[in-house]
């Protein structure tokens, strides 16, 4: 694939798991270990795995660690509403970092389509099945 650092995707969730280092290092300090460094890994993931995937041979591979680092976008988006509702993350932050996450989802997407070949009808699959009475 090349540089992963010219994808505009990768740049954004990059820049997105910069903030949300910046919002979780006022997270309390007795959730250094627990809730904190889980959302650290699920933020790091995503940027991580489009990474991985450039770095790989052909757009199959590209496309499984693009799901991966959509579904670690889900991950932090679950850490970041429970850290939300528990009144550890300010409601302007959540909807902020909410709304970037969405972003950078919908971006994946549109990747995992281009890079996903067009599945054409079988021929054999248009054939009507022919009555056995």
């Amino acid at each position: 694939m090349g540089d992963y650092r010219t994808l505009k995707v990768w740049e954004r969730a990059h820049q997105r798991t910069l903030d949300d280092y910046r919002v979780m290092a006022s997270f309390p300090r007795e959730e250094l270990f627990g809730s904190t460094s889980q959302t650290r890994r699920a933020a790091a993931s995503i940027p991580a795995n489009i990474a991985e995937g450039c770095g790989r041979n052909g757009d199959a591979e590209l496309a499984c660690l693009l799901d991966i680092a959509n579904g670690s976008a889900n991950e932090l988006d679950d850490h970041l509403l429970l850290a939300h509702d528990l009144n550890g993350l300010a409601d302007d932050d959540h909807e902020r970092l909410g709304a970037k996450a969405k972003g950078v989802a919908r971006m994946l997407a549109t990747f995992i389509q281009t890079l996903r070949p067009t599945r054409r009808p079988n021929a054999d699959s248009q054939r009507p099945i022919a009555d056995s009475r």
